[in-house]
C-alpha cells in the first residue's frame, strides 16, 4: 500500500501541475506537442488533433512540451511568438494549480472529519466539566467571563487559564443559561481540558472557508521554512526528496486515508512554491526571464537563456542525488542495521 500511495500522490500532483500548463498555453493558442505523464519508455499513447498525449514507464514525472518553449520557432502559435503575459500565465498555471488541488484536498478533509463546535457530543472519562454539573448538548458560551464563538475561542481560553478551577458559562438545550466552576485536566500533550468531545457539524462553506485558510497557513510555514533554510538556519540535510516522501507514506499509510489525503496536501503545497523559486529551469526562473526579456528585449537571447536553464537543471540534478542519498542514509539503511 505504500507503494501504492506513494505512486497515486506523485502521478495526481504532477498531472495537476502540468495540466495547468496544458490548460493555460491552449488558452493562450500555444500549440502543445506532447502531454506526457511519466518518464522513459511510451507505454500507451494517443494522437490528438495536434497533440500527443502519452502514458510513460516511469511515474517521477511528466512534462506538457509546447511548440517554441526551448528554442526557435516560426509557428504563430509557438510560445516564443506570444506576448509576456501570455507567457507568465502559462509558467503560473502550474503551481497555481497545485495550490487549488489542495485547498480542495484541505476542504475536503475539513468536511469529513467536521468542523468542531463548543458543545458537548460526550465526555472523556474522569471529566471535570462532567463532574463538576456539565450535560450532553450544553454549548459554552464564556469562559471566565470571556466570550466563546467557536471551538478555536474555547481551546485557547481553558489552555491559557492559570488557575486551578475556570468558570464556564453554557446554554443548556432547553435554552436556559448556567454558570458552572469545574475544575481542569491535562492531556498527554500538557494541554488543559474541561474534558468533552466537542459536536462536529459538516457544512460546505466551512470545509471549504477551513481549506483556503489550512492552505495559506501551510504555505506561509513553508515560505518560513525556505526562508531559514537559505539564511543557514535550517541545515539542508533536512531535505527530503522522494525516498524521504516515501518513507513518510509509509508511515502515514498505518494512520487512515484522511492522513494520506492531508500528506498529500502538503506535498502539492510545497511543490507549488518550490516550482516558483527564482531559479533557473524551475518555473519561477523562466518567470524571471519573461520578465526580464519583456523589459529589456532581445538583450538576452534564446541560446543564453537556454544555457543558463541548463546549469540549473545540472544544479537541481546534484541537489537531487545528495538529497536522495542522505535520504537512504537516514531512511533505508537503519532498517538493515
Amino acid at each position: 500500500m505504500t507503494v501504492i500511495y506513494a505512486i497515486l500522490i506523485f502521478c495526481v500532483l504532477i498531472f495537476v501541475h502540468e495540466f495547468g500548463h496544458f490548460i493555460a498555453a491552449k488558452s493562450c493558442g500555444v500549440k502543445v506537442n506532447e502531454f506526457a505523464l511519466g518518464m522513459g519508455p511510451i507505454l500507451l499513447k494517443k494522437q490528438g488533433e495536434e497533440t500527443l498525449y502519452s502514458l510513460r514507464a516511469l511515474p517521477i514525472g511528466g512534462f506538457c512540451a509546447m511548440e517554441g518553449e526551448d528554442e526557435e520557432s516560426n509557428d504563430p502559435k509557438s510560445f516564443s511568438n506570444k506576448s509576456a503575459w501570455q507567457k507568465a500565465v502559462i509558467i503560473v498555471a502550474g503551481a497555481l494549480m497545485n495550490l487549488i488541488l489542495a485547498i480542495i484536498i484541505m476542504a475536503g478533509v475539513a468536511f469529513y472529519s467536521g468542523n468542531p463546535q463548543p458543545t458537548v457530543a460526550e465526555f472523556l472519562d474522569n471529566s471535570p466539566g462532567q463532574q463538576a454539573g456539565m450535560e450532553i448538548g450544553d454549548t459554552v458560551t464564556a469562559i471566565n467571563g470571556e466570550k466563546v464563538t467557536e471551538w478555536a475561542d474555547l481551546s485557547r481560553l481553558i489552555d491559557g487559564s492559570t488557575g486551578e478551577t475556570i468558570t464556564i458559562t453554557v446554554v443548556t438545550q432547553d435554552g436556559a443559561e448556567k454558570t458552572i466552576t469545574t475544575g481542569v485536566m491535562t492531556d498527554e500533550t500538557g494541554r488543559r481540558l474541561i474534558g468533552f468531545v466537542p459536536v462536529r457539524t459538516h457544512n460546505v462553506l466551512d470545509a471549504a472557508s477551513g481549506g483556503i485558510k489550512a492552505t495559506g497557513t501551510m504555505a506561509v510555514s513553508m515560505v518560513d521554512i525556505l526562508r531559514q533554510l537559505f539564511a543557514g538556519n535550517v541545515p539542508a540535510s533536512e531535505l527530503s526528496g522522494p525516498v524521504g516522501i516515501v518513507a513518510i507514506v509509509n508511515d502515514t499509510a498505518p494512520l487512515g486515508f484522511v492522513y494520506i489525503a492531508y500528506l498529500a496536501a502538503i506535498i502539492s503545497i510545497n511543490l507549488a512554491i518550490v516550482n516558483m523559486l527564482p531559479f533557473p529551469a524551475l518555473d519561477g526562473g523562466r518567470l524571471v526571464f519573461i520578465v526580464i526579456r519583456a523589459v529589456t528585449g532581445k538583450a538576452i537571447t534564446d541560446e543564453t537563456e537556454a544555457k543558463v536553464h541548463f546549469a540549473g537543471i545540472m544544479l537541481l540534478f546534484g541537489l537531487m542525488i545528495y538529497v536522495t542519498w542522505n535520504d537512504i542514509l537516514r531512511f533505508v539503511v537503519p532498517l538493515f542495521t
